[in-house]
């Protein structure tokens, strides 16, 4: 299936966020809580999903995913809940 890719948004016990792709929501979720899935998340568990993107090819996952770790803290979460899913991103900062 083409569209089965998603960014999501995880926010780490001592208050980080982590930005990351998947295809299986559940199965990624429950990796990084079990300490598997990143050495960011492992150190700072638990973790809580705060937001999927819409399903999407996995090259446009990956680009939003860049796109957001990219943007201040404080505009991450907006960026992948908002309706355009594409935040915009001065070239050049």
């Amino acid at each position: 299936m083409r569209e089965s890719w998603m960014t999501y948004l995880l926010l780490c016990a001592d208050g980080k966020l982590y930005c990351g792709v998947t295809n299986d929501m559940g199965k990624r979720l429950d990796a990084h809580n079990r300490g598997v899935a990143s050495r960011f998340t492992r150190a700072r568990l638990p973790v809580k999903l705060l937001a999927t993107s819409r399903a999407m090819g996995k090259a446009e996952a990956f680009r939003l995913e860049y796109r957001i770790k990219r943007l201040p803290k404080d505009k991450k979460l907006a960026a992948l809940t908002s309706k355009r899913r594409q935040p915009r991103i001065k070239k050049g900062s």
